[in-house]
């Protein structure tokens, strides 16, 4: 299974990116019936979870990020998405897709967020 993320850049404050995940492999109702995540990561720190987009339910936000971060999934597409508004400099990390779902736990290679002041 391969994740692939993509949609990081270079942004100002204030600014918005949206990172797009997809898992073209993934056998559509596996991807459906998962539950997916986004989480960043700086160097020299863990990685934080930012949102959880569980398989029913709303989305979940890392206080850091609620108001201004929106996940959401297309199972259709076997994609998910992080629309990110408002950007600050503390958002600047690495940030990661991950699905766990019924044959295991899954981390794409992350894409690189960077926000100036």
């Amino acid at each position: 299974v391969q994740l692939q993320a993509s949609g990081g850049g270079v942004v100002q404050a204030g600014g918005s990116l949206r990172l797009s995940c997809k898992a073209p492999r993934m056998i559509l109702s596996t991807f459906s019936s998962g539950d997916m995540a986004w989480y960043r990561q700086v160097p020299g720190n863990q990685r934080e979870l930012v949102a959880s987009i569980r398989q029913r339910g709303s989305p979940d936000y890392a206080d850091s990020v609620a108001g201004r971060f929106t996940a959401s999934r297309d199972n259709g597409q076997r994609k998910v998405y992080l629309q990110m508004n408002s950007l600050k400099p503390e958002d600047t990390a690495v940030y990661f897709c991950y699905a766990k779902v019924s044959c295991g736990e899954f981390w794409g290679r992350g894409t690189q967020v960077t926000v100036s002041s």
